[in-house]
């Protein structure tokens, strides 16, 4: 079991790193032509995070779903699941692209207190990169899929290659063409087709006979075949279970995404001096997530695939020792951080200014691993047992608790007269003190309810499964 869990860990974990390399290179090459250009492709950059983030659910619902058809061994159902996935995808994606302009009116209104010249500069970035919409949201689709599948080298591949595209063009545009910021963003789109190109090639290459076969079953070399197909692929029970499963990880991620916004947008309220400072700290939580959740996504694929097949025992197994990889991560980068944090500091940021600011905080980053741990792995648990309904409770409830907790701890301040410095201080205490918090309540939360959860539905024939 635990080769397993590694042989899908360590590719997830590879493909994680490889994810922030899209805006790091694109950051890497404007860097050379201005302070405007930075700007404008941080605040493009942000904007699409906002954007696709809310969308992460064309990935979990899918790997989630797939992994427990390919546990059941039911290839049918995971070549519905699949053609559901991608369809959700491209209409989304088309919503996107309808929607563009309201959109970019919506980062004009986000970023106003940005230049002229650099809001101009991130329009231009924003209406071509755009356009990568259906590559991008697709790519979600064919990921998770495999990732359901068992299969998580082929989006590691995908992943770097679609990275080494990106470099190239965006390099060949910028330095040879001199297309300026456009040319970042054409590589960024280009990169992404090329992307889905080879991920649909190589779901064509490695599963296309399940494909052929399920057609051919259902006569789908004619006419009233093909509208036969998609009456049962998109039959409508089945979109409503997808859909609702997925609304609710949607939901999550909305918690999700106003909690990390709402921190940067505190710490800014302090000072930004100590705006910096969390961001620089928010790096040492990125690093920690990156490898906890190529442990989660092994989750996803195991757990879904356990459920599929009703092993209760394996499903078991494969939970406690995702915990325990989980346990050994912890230690890990605690002492990791606890040895080298400040080295790491240092290289992330070389402002002594900064650095010094950010030192007398470095202790949040030893804590970061002990509450959140159990929030990424059972993330995955939950995901792969599709049990969305009690993800979205928990994140709620965190959620909830992390504004009473912020809000609570910012009311039994001192008057900011006596000392500025110690005032700060507290807050950014205070701020730090409701994360954490947060995040140890989605694990607790999802904890207690992993029995009833996750283990009854590997214990419940395939027609009667809990609600969750």
């Amino acid at each position: 079991m635990n080769k397993r869990i590694l042989g899908l860990a360590l590719p997830n974990i590879v493909t994680n790193i490889t994810v922030p390399l899209l805006g790091m290179v694109d950051m890497a090459i404007v860097g050379h032509l201005s302070a405007l250009h930075i700007g404008a492709i941080a605040i493009g950059g942000q904007l699409f995070n906002l954007i696709y983030w809310n969308f992460g659910f064309l990935r979990m619902g899918t790997s989630g779903f797939a992994a427990q058809a390919y546990g059941a061994g039911d290839m049918e159902e995971a070549v519905r699941i699949f053609v559901r996935a991608f369809s959700a995808a491209s209409l989304i994606a088309l919503g996107l692209l309808l929607l563009q302009w309201p959109l970019s009116r919506l980062a004009l209104l986000i970023f106003q207190n940005s230049g002229s010249e650099v809001l101009q500069m991130a329009l231009t970035y924003f209406f071509i990169r755009i356009w990568a919409a259906p590559a991008t949201l697709g790519l979600y689709a064919v990921k998770g899929w495999f990732i359901g599948m068992q299969n998580s080298r082929l989006p590691m591949w995908i992943a770097i290659f679609l990275n080494l595209v990106n470099i190239g063009c965006s390099l060949f545009f910028v330095a040879v063409l001199h297309w300026d910021i456009a040319g970042v963003a054409w590589g960024t789109v280009i990169a992404q087709y090329c992307g889905l190109a080879a991920g649909l090639f190589f779901v064509a290459k490695r599963y296309g006979g399940l494909f052929v076969q399920y057609g051919q079953r259902r006569n789908a070399a004619t006419i009233g075949g093909w509208t036969s197909l998609a009456r049962e692929i998109l039959r409508w029970d089945d979109m409503r279970h997808f859909f609702r499963v997925n609304g609710d990880i949607f939901l999550r991620t909305v918690c999700l995404a106003t909690v990390f916004t709402f921190v940067t947008a505190a710490s800014g309220h302090i000072s930004d001096e100590l705006l910096a400072v969390d961001a620089l700290l928010m790096q040492f939580f990125t690093l920690f997530s990156y490898v906890m959740d190529g442990f989660a996504y092994a989750g996803e694929s195991l757990v879904g695939r356990y459920i599929g097949a009703r092993d209760g025992q394996s499903l078991r197994q494969s939970v406690r020792l995702l915990l325990v990889w989980g346990g050994i991560l912890t230690i890990a980068f605690t002492a990791l951080y606890s040895v080298w944090g400040d080295g790491l500091l240092r290289l992330f940021s070389d402002d002594p200014g900064v650095i010094g600011a950010a030192q007398p905080y470095l202790f949040w980053t030893l804590i970061i691993p002990v509450c959140g741990a159990a929030a990424f792995l059972l993330d995955g648990v939950f995901v792969g047992a599709t049990a969305s309904r009690t993800m979205r409770n928990s994140m709620f409830a965190a959620t909830a608790a992390f504004f009473a907790v912020y809000f609570v701890l910012k009311g039994l301040l001192p008057e900011p007269a006596a000392s500025a410095e110690a005032f700060r201080r507290q807050w950014n205490n205070g701020l730090w003190t409701a994360f954490v918090t947060y995040l140890a309540l989605r694990g607790l939360l999802q904890g207690v309810c992993l029995r009833k959860s996750v283990y009854a539905k590997a214990d419940t024939p395939l027609t009667k499964q809990p609600a969750n």
